[in-house]
Protein backbone atom coordinates (compact mmCIF):
# COMPACT_ATOMS: atom_id res chain seq x y z
CA UNK A 1 0.00 0.00 0.00
CA UNK A 2 2.91 2.79 0.84
CA UNK A 3 4.66 2.54 -2.50
CA UNK A 4 0.95 3.26 -4.10
CA UNK A 5 0.55 6.62 -2.13
CA UNK A 6 2.28 9.80 -3.08
CA UNK A 7 3.19 11.87 -0.06
CA UNK A 8 2.08 15.99 -0.94
CA UNK A 9 5.62 18.06 -0.16
CA UNK A 10 4.06 21.28 1.10
CA UNK A 11 4.70 21.64 4.77
CA UNK A 12 1.84 24.21 5.11
CA UNK A 13 -1.08 21.61 4.26
CA UNK A 14 -2.17 20.79 8.39
CA UNK A 15 -0.62 16.82 8.57
CA UNK A 16 -4.42 15.48 8.85
CA UNK A 17 -5.33 17.32 5.67
CA UNK A 18 -1.89 16.32 4.06
CA UNK A 19 -3.03 12.42 4.92
CA UNK A 20 -6.55 12.51 3.54
CA UNK A 21 -5.72 14.13 0.36
CA UNK A 22 -2.92 11.54 -0.19
CA UNK A 23 -4.82 8.65 0.83
CA UNK A 24 -8.11 9.95 -1.06
CA UNK A 25 -6.30 10.38 -4.30
CA UNK A 26 -4.81 6.72 -3.94
CA UNK A 27 -8.01 5.43 -3.29
CA UNK A 28 -9.76 7.55 -6.24
CA UNK A 29 -7.36 6.21 -8.20
CA UNK A 30 -7.73 2.67 -7.64
CA UNK A 31 -4.01 2.55 -6.53
CA UNK A 32 -5.17 1.21 -3.27
CA UNK A 33 -7.38 -1.15 -3.46
CA UNK A 34 -11.32 -1.95 -1.98
CA UNK A 35 -11.10 -3.99 1.26
CA UNK A 36 -7.08 -3.16 1.71
CA UNK A 37 -6.49 -2.47 5.16
CA UNK A 38 -5.59 1.07 6.38
CA UNK A 39 -3.48 0.34 9.39
CA UNK A 40 -2.26 3.81 10.89
CA UNK A 41 1.39 2.76 11.87
CA UNK A 42 2.11 1.99 8.30
CA UNK A 43 0.51 5.30 7.52
CA UNK A 44 1.91 7.45 9.83
CA UNK A 45 5.22 6.35 9.05
CA UNK A 46 4.56 6.73 4.94
CA UNK A 47 3.69 10.46 5.83
CA UNK A 48 6.01 10.84 8.81
CA UNK A 49 3.63 12.45 10.81
CA UNK A 50 1.93 10.51 14.17
CA UNK A 51 -0.95 8.42 14.28
CA UNK A 52 -3.07 11.24 15.65
CA UNK A 53 -3.49 12.69 12.16
CA UNK A 54 -3.86 9.43 10.33
CA UNK A 55 -7.04 8.95 12.60
CA UNK A 56 -8.24 12.00 11.91
CA UNK A 57 -7.90 11.66 8.19
CA UNK A 58 -9.60 8.11 8.35
CA UNK A 59 -12.80 9.52 10.25
CA UNK A 60 -12.99 12.32 7.47
CA UNK A 61 -12.57 9.88 4.54
CA UNK A 62 -14.99 7.78 6.11
CA UNK A 63 -17.55 10.75 6.16
CA UNK A 64 -17.07 10.89 2.55
CA UNK A 65 -18.02 7.30 2.06
CA UNK A 66 -14.15 6.58 0.89
CA UNK A 67 -13.51 4.66 4.30
CA UNK A 68 -15.03 1.47 6.60
CA UNK A 69 -14.24 1.28 9.95
CA UNK A 70 -14.72 -2.96 10.93
CA UNK A 71 -14.71 -4.78 14.21
CA UNK A 72 -11.65 -6.13 14.25
CA UNK A 73 -9.64 -4.37 11.06
CA UNK A 74 -10.14 -1.30 12.03
CA UNK A 75 -10.22 0.77 8.70
CA UNK A 76 -10.58 -0.34 5.52
CA UNK A 77 -11.08 1.13 2.21
CA UNK A 78 -15.10 1.12 1.43
CA UNK A 79 -16.27 -1.91 -1.01
CA UNK A 80 -19.44 -1.67 -2.82
CA UNK A 81 -21.65 -4.18 -3.88
CA UNK A 82 -23.47 -4.71 -7.24
CA UNK A 83 -26.62 -3.22 -5.50
CA UNK A 84 -24.65 0.18 -3.85
CA UNK A 85 -22.98 1.07 -7.01
CA UNK A 86 -26.22 0.92 -9.06
CA UNK A 87 -27.83 2.80 -6.92
CA UNK A 88 -25.18 5.19 -6.61
CA UNK A 89 -25.51 5.22 -10.70
CA UNK A 90 -28.58 6.19 -10.21
CA UNK A 91 -27.67 9.21 -8.26
CA UNK A 92 -25.23 10.24 -10.84
CA UNK A 93 -28.19 10.43 -13.56
CA UNK A 94 -31.01 12.67 -11.27
CA UNK A 95 -28.00 14.92 -10.51
CA UNK A 96 -26.23 14.97 -13.58
CA UNK A 97 -29.00 15.66 -15.58
CA UNK A 98 -30.14 18.43 -13.46
CA UNK A 99 -27.03 19.98 -13.56
CA UNK A 100 -26.81 19.84 -17.37
CA UNK A 101 -30.78 21.29 -17.46
CA UNK A 102 -29.77 24.46 -15.41
CA UNK A 103 -26.17 25.11 -17.61
CA UNK A 104 -26.70 24.65 -21.36
CA UNK A 105 -28.72 28.04 -21.20
CA UNK A 106 -25.61 29.87 -19.40
CA UNK A 107 -23.36 28.10 -22.04
CA UNK A 108 -20.43 30.43 -24.48
CA UNK A 109 -18.67 29.49 -27.23
CA UNK A 110 -15.77 29.46 -25.25
CA UNK A 111 -17.68 26.14 -22.99
CA UNK A 112 -18.30 24.43 -26.14
CA UNK A 113 -14.97 24.47 -27.56
CA UNK A 114 -12.93 23.47 -24.15
CA UNK A 115 -15.17 20.60 -24.26
CA UNK A 116 -14.86 19.94 -27.65
CA UNK A 117 -11.18 20.16 -27.33
CA UNK A 118 -11.60 17.49 -24.77
CA UNK A 119 -13.28 15.07 -26.85
CA UNK A 120 -10.82 15.05 -29.79
CA UNK A 121 -7.82 14.43 -27.44
CA UNK A 122 -10.28 11.61 -26.22
CA UNK A 123 -10.38 10.02 -29.31
CA UNK A 124 -6.68 10.49 -30.50
CA UNK A 125 -5.37 8.84 -26.59
CA UNK A 126 -4.82 5.19 -26.90
CA UNK A 127 -4.30 4.10 -22.98
CA UNK A 128 -7.24 3.05 -21.84
CA UNK A 129 -6.33 4.28 -18.10
CA UNK A 130 -6.40 7.84 -19.55
CA UNK A 131 -10.08 7.74 -21.00
CA UNK A 132 -11.92 7.68 -17.80
CA UNK A 133 -9.94 11.02 -16.41
CA UNK A 134 -10.97 12.82 -19.79
CA UNK A 135 -14.37 11.53 -19.36
CA UNK A 136 -14.60 13.21 -16.25
CA UNK A 137 -13.02 16.03 -17.63
CA UNK A 138 -15.88 16.63 -20.52
CA UNK A 139 -18.93 16.30 -18.04
CA UNK A 140 -18.06 18.36 -15.35
CA UNK A 141 -17.02 20.96 -18.34
CA UNK A 142 -20.63 20.80 -19.60
CA UNK A 143 -22.09 20.90 -15.83
CA UNK A 144 -19.72 23.78 -14.56
CA UNK A 145 -21.96 26.65 -16.58
CA UNK A 146 -25.33 25.80 -13.81
CA UNK A 147 -23.39 28.13 -11.52
CA UNK A 148 -23.96 25.80 -8.49
CA UNK A 149 -21.12 24.68 -6.37
CA UNK A 150 -22.85 22.52 -4.07
CA UNK A 151 -24.44 20.61 -6.67
CA UNK A 152 -21.07 20.36 -8.57
CA UNK A 153 -19.45 19.11 -4.99
CA UNK A 154 -22.38 16.50 -5.04
CA UNK A 155 -21.39 15.12 -8.23
CA UNK A 156 -18.00 14.82 -7.95
CA UNK A 157 -18.57 13.52 -5.10
CA UNK A 158 -20.49 10.63 -6.36
CA UNK A 159 -18.57 10.21 -9.36
CA UNK A 160 -15.20 9.28 -7.60
CA UNK A 161 -17.24 6.65 -5.65
CA UNK A 162 -18.37 4.68 -9.09
CA UNK A 163 -14.78 5.96 -10.96
CA UNK A 164 -12.55 3.53 -8.47
CA UNK A 165 -14.60 0.21 -10.14
CA UNK A 166 -15.10 2.16 -14.13
CA UNK A 167 -11.71 3.47 -13.66
CA UNK A 168 -10.15 1.07 -16.20
CA UNK A 169 -12.33 -2.56 -16.16
CA UNK A 170 -15.40 -0.38 -17.53
CA UNK A 171 -13.44 1.35 -20.13
CA UNK A 172 -11.68 -1.59 -21.63
CA UNK A 173 -14.98 -3.64 -21.89
CA UNK A 174 -17.19 -0.50 -22.89
CA UNK A 175 -13.87 1.00 -25.22
CA UNK A 176 -14.33 4.41 -26.31
CA UNK A 177 -15.79 4.79 -29.90
CA UNK A 178 -19.13 4.37 -28.66
CA UNK A 179 -18.58 6.26 -25.46
CA UNK A 180 -17.13 9.19 -27.13
CA UNK A 181 -19.97 9.15 -29.55
CA UNK A 182 -22.46 9.44 -27.20
CA UNK A 183 -20.45 12.34 -25.85
CA UNK A 184 -20.29 14.42 -29.46
CA UNK A 185 -23.81 14.00 -29.64
CA UNK A 186 -24.60 15.57 -26.11
CA UNK A 187 -22.37 18.79 -27.03
CA UNK A 188 -23.81 19.18 -30.60
CA UNK A 189 -27.42 19.34 -28.64
CA UNK A 190 -25.97 21.87 -25.94
CA UNK A 191 -24.83 23.55 -28.83
CA UNK A 192 -27.98 24.22 -30.34
CA UNK A 193 -29.40 24.76 -26.90
CA UNK A 194 -31.50 21.90 -27.63
CA UNK A 195 -32.12 21.32 -23.57
CA UNK A 196 -34.69 18.42 -23.56
CA UNK A 197 -32.81 16.37 -26.29
CA UNK A 198 -28.96 16.78 -24.69
CA UNK A 199 -30.77 15.86 -20.80
CA UNK A 200 -32.40 12.64 -22.58
CA UNK A 201 -28.61 11.51 -24.42
CA UNK A 202 -27.16 12.04 -21.46
CA UNK A 203 -29.43 9.47 -19.21
CA UNK A 204 -28.95 7.35 -22.05
CA UNK A 205 -25.10 7.65 -22.02
CA UNK A 206 -25.05 7.16 -18.05
CA UNK A 207 -27.36 4.37 -18.55
CA UNK A 208 -25.14 2.69 -21.16
CA UNK A 209 -22.15 2.96 -18.54
CA UNK A 210 -24.75 1.16 -16.07
CA UNK A 211 -25.05 -1.46 -17.97
CA UNK A 212 -21.19 -2.13 -18.45
CA UNK A 213 -20.53 -1.55 -15.17
CA UNK A 214 -23.17 -4.17 -13.99
CA UNK A 215 -22.21 -6.57 -16.38
CA UNK A 216 -18.47 -6.14 -15.61
CA UNK A 217 -19.24 -6.05 -11.49
CA UNK A 218 -20.90 -9.50 -12.23
CA UNK A 219 -18.25 -11.10 -13.88
CA UNK A 220 -15.68 -10.41 -10.83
Amino acid sequence: MDSAIEVPADERIPAPELVRAGLRAAIIAGDIAPGTQLRQDEIAARFGTSRIPVREALKQLSVEGLVDFLPNRGAIVKTYSLADLMEVMEIRIGLETRALRLAIPHMVEEDIAAAGAILKDYDAEPRPEMWAQMNWQFHRLIYVPCNMPRLLELIESNWNHVSRFTRTRVSIAAGKESPNREHWKILEACQAGAIDKAVTLLEQHIGHTQKSLQSTMRRI
